[in-house]
């Protein structure tokens, strides 16, 4: 049981005349076709490998990038041992002339291992790279909430089904990359593993997609038939909101993505995995119907119009219903802290 259903591409567009948050708030995930054809490190992994991996060295800093190393039986996904006792790869800090040898290396034994640099920030291990193939995100939104901006590097891997917590523009510049995504209300469906520890930092699905097992995961097949594929090649974007699942698969001897992760929030918005935690601590094992009166309250409090909770109310009675800032999220802040302490 594949998926058909193929993500909306866009051509003409480039990259610098983009306005990412407008695809953002539009839903869906969406792949720009061409969008960064003309980037100097776009055009050297056309020619071949070697080209891109000559140019990439000359704009490298002197720092080590972190590898991540499977073996064959890893079958290029990166995921937990037999066991679940640990993780099936190794890590270790490494300089990028001898990352490529190992890929060089590995491409002519063929021994099925696979290695990749994993979101590494392109401002500290490749500080000119950004400015010399004007890969910026520019524009009102990015001066406000500046992106973070990761380079992924390596041969044919696999990053189990997973979400992020940040918008996504996920470039590709070399080789060829596969995603199928997944609405975020297909979680049940996706058979989430551990809070942790987990592969990359994200809870990462246990359904295995280039493997499936629909007798231990039958739900699998409802997620499979809300998903979408988007196939890029070197110079195609894709654009995708938080929370999206994911599976990526790099699909080739040699690969480059550029990831640019950005939320819409202040920086005093806190991580929403922290309430989550809470709400394991102190909902989730109370009566039930408890928990649907304590759903009722969040959605009038949480998630529906902020406005709505203090509308009825003077104002100077606000407290903790004021529109939020940085000195409200820090009275918050410190009278969660003076509960938790108690």
């Amino acid at each position: 049981m594949g998926v058909e259903r193929k993500t909306k591409a866009l051509q003409g567009k480039q990259f610098n005349d983009i306005d990412f948050n407008e695809l953002i708030q539009s839903g869906e995930p969406c792949i720009l076709k061409g969008a960064l054809h003309k980037a100097p490190l776009v055009q050297a992994a056309l020619q071949s490998d070697e080209q891109a991996m000559s140019y990439l060295l000359s704009h490298v800093s002197e720092r080590p990038l972190l590898n991540y190393t499977a073996g064959p039986e890893a079958k290029t996904r990166f995921f937990y041992n037999a066991e679940m006792n640990g993780l099936n790869f190794s890590t270790e800090y490494i300089s990028l002339a001898d990352f490529f040898q190992r890929l060089k290396q590995e491409k002519v034994a063929g021994t099925g291992a696979c290695f990749y640099v994993g979101s590494a920030e392109v401002a500290n291990h490749f500080p000119s790279l950004i400015e010399s193939d004007d890969l910026l995100l520019k524009g009102d939104t990015f001066q406000k909430y500046p992106p973070r901006a990761g380079i992924w590097l390596g041969n044919r891997t696999t990053a189990a089904i997973h979400y992020d917590v940040s918008n996504n523009v996920a470039a590709c510049l070399a080789g060829r990359r596969r995603f199928t995504l997944f609405p975020p209300d297909q979680i049940a469906n996706l058979y989430p593993g551990p809070l942790e520890p987990t592969p990359g930092g994200q809870v990462v699905s246990m359904f295995d997609l280039n493997a499936p097992d629909f007798e231990r995961f039958p739900k699998a097949k409802a997620a499979l038939e809300c998903a979408q594929v988007a196939d890029l090649e070197a110079g195609d974007v894709l654009v995708y909101p938080a929370m999206w699942w994911h599976q990526v698969e790099a699909l080739d001897d040699f690969n480059i993505m550029i990831n640019y992760w950005w939320n819409t929030v202040d920086s005093h918005v806190d991580d929403p995995m922290s309430t989550l935690l809470h709400g394991l601590l102190s909902l989730r094992d109370r009566p039930d119907n408890e928990k649907q009166a304590w759903r009722s309250l969040f959605d009038y409090y949480v998630f529906g119009e902020p406005e709505t909770p203090r509308e009825h109310l003077p104002e100077h009675i606000w407290g903790e219903l004021s529109p939020m800032d940085a000195m409200t999220a820090r009275r918050l802040r410190a009278k969660l802290i003076k509960r938790f302490n108690r």
